[in-house]
């Protein structure tokens, strides 16, 4: 019964293999980590010609922004065209994506939106790399980068917001356009991001569009087990056979583990690139493939992360410490209590890294959010979509006129900002263009507010 029903789980794990099948279970994260899909933007360099016209540029940056020690600096790639921009004289606006965690080429070429929109309001367009990823890394290398707490204490989402700060203040001067107005954008981690500098630099930027931005997956905000729910929701919806199914799938993955050469057979039936040393390793693998599969739920046929069918379940470091946990009653996932101090000890044993819980919240806020935003923020849409299982953490209510929440049933990871298609649903589109709505009013409302300043 054991090698029939590992047989089966085959075919029902084979959408998910698919995806991740160049994947080792050495190359994971750690479990129960973030899971944003910029993990898979850093497994390879081979991307496809580019749809979007570009010039790739460098820009030395500090290494710290925030103390007056002379250290090296780094140089930031950036990537931007003027293509469709109207120039200074007609105070075209600049719009900048915030970089993720992972070579910014990639998300440059899967988020047409902001291509698509340039032309309509005549704007520069700049993609500005997260620092330590792509070729934007410090001290040399990413061996020499991430080597322990000394040179990975500059990675952090404090100093990624000070980059794009300079760099487009740097731009702004070059390009003689002081006063033209800069809207950010940016999905999962960069979503975040586009969120935080808003908040942190209003100066700098009239609003952010942040996509599928989980700002509040930290400490006690949201539930843990929130995303694992949502991933099994996902494919309890589509089938309840295929959920009860997996759930009861890692008892057997257990039982073959434990057999005669059982780990080396698990290897061969889930093609792995090497030879799992636990089935531990398996649960962590299986683990991030459902997850992924989940966020890129999309209607329609994509290659985001791979060649994917509309519907593919219907079809098969430093400061983000995310709790996540695993409910046995509601989820399809091995139980899983979350424990602050083993992700501790896995940071420490990894990356000589001590995780700080609180800091997040600390800097840029998360309790009571509604609350502080109201009181605080203005211009920043949440978009999301409940199929993706970071929507549990981000913000799903409208909070103001100006902070405003955008929720798809039907929606996945930040599918608003993909390019446009053909078989873009109903929803999708009239989403899109209350988008295009609100930014063409954040822009208008600064045009006025600085004609009536000059006018005085």
């Amino acid at each position: 019964m054991g090698e029939h029903r590992l047989n089966l789980s085959t075919l029902v794990f084979s959408v998910a293999i698919i995806i991740l099948v160049s994947y080792s279970a050495k190359s994971q994260a750690l479990k129960h980590s973030p899971r944003f899909l910029g993990k898979l933007a850093t497994t390879g360099n081979h991307f496809a010609p580019p749809q979007f016209h570009y010039e790739t540029r460098y820009f030395q940056q500090r290494l710290d922004h925030f103390s007056f020690s002379e250290l090296p600096t780094f140089s930031q790639r950036y990537l931007i065209s003027t293509e469709h921009w109207v120039g200074p004289q007609r105070l075209g606006p600049i719009f900048l994506y915030c970089g993720n965690e992972g070579d910014i080429e990639w998300f440059a070429q899967n988020t047409g939106f902001v291509w698509e929109l340039a032309p309509r309001f005549g704007a520069m367009v700049v993609f500005p790399e997260h620092r330590y990823y792509g070729e934007s890394t410090p001290f040399g290398s990413a061996k020499e980068a991430y080597k322990d707490a000394t040179t990975l204490s500059y990675l952090t989402a404090e100093q990624a917001l000070a980059d794009f700060s300079v760099l487009i203040t740097d731009l702004k001067q070059n390009f003689s356009a002081k006063d033209c107005p800069v809207v950010l954008f940016g999905g999962s981690y960069g979503g975040m991001l586009a969120a935080w500098m808003r908040l942190k630099y209003p100066h700098i930027a009239v609003g952010a569009l942040a996509s599928s931005a989980p700002i509040l997956q930290f400490e006690d905000i949201v539930a843990p087990e929130t995303f694992y729910n949502i991933v099994s929701n996902n494919f309890k919806r589509e089938s309840f056979t295929c959920f009860n199914y997996i759930k009861q799938s890692w008892n057997e993955i257990t039982s073959t583990g434990q057999t005669y050469n059982g780990l080396e057979r698990l290897t061969k039936t889930f093609n792995l690139c090497q030879k799992l040393k636990s089935t531990g390793d398996l649960y962590d693998w299986l683990e991030s493939a459902y997850s992924y599969l989940a966020m890129v739920n999309y209607p329609y046929p994509s290659d985001f992360l791979m060649t994917l069918p509309g519907h593919p379940i219907r079809e098969a470091c430093t400061e983000m410490v995310m709790p996540m946990s695993s409910n046995q009653d509601s989820s399809m996932f091995p139980p899983y209590e979350y424990n602050y101090t083993s992700f501790q000890e896995e940071c420490w044993n990894d990356y000589g890294v001590k995780p700080r819980p609180k800091w997040i919240t600390t800097e840029f806020g998360g309790h009571d959010i509604h609350t502080t935003l109201k009181k605080f923020g203005s211009n920043i849409i949440f978009s999301n979509g409940l199929l993706d299982p970071w929507s549990g953490g981000s913000v799903l209510q409208n909070i103001s006129e100006s902070v405003v929440s955008l929720v798809t049933e039907e929606g996945a990871h930040h599918i608003d900002l993909r390019p446009s298609t053909q078989n873009d649903p109903r929803w999708l589109v009239e989403q899109r263009e209350t988008e295009i709505k609100l930014i063409e009013g954040w822009i208008s409302d600064y045009h006025q507010k600085n004609k009536a300043i000059f006018d005085m």
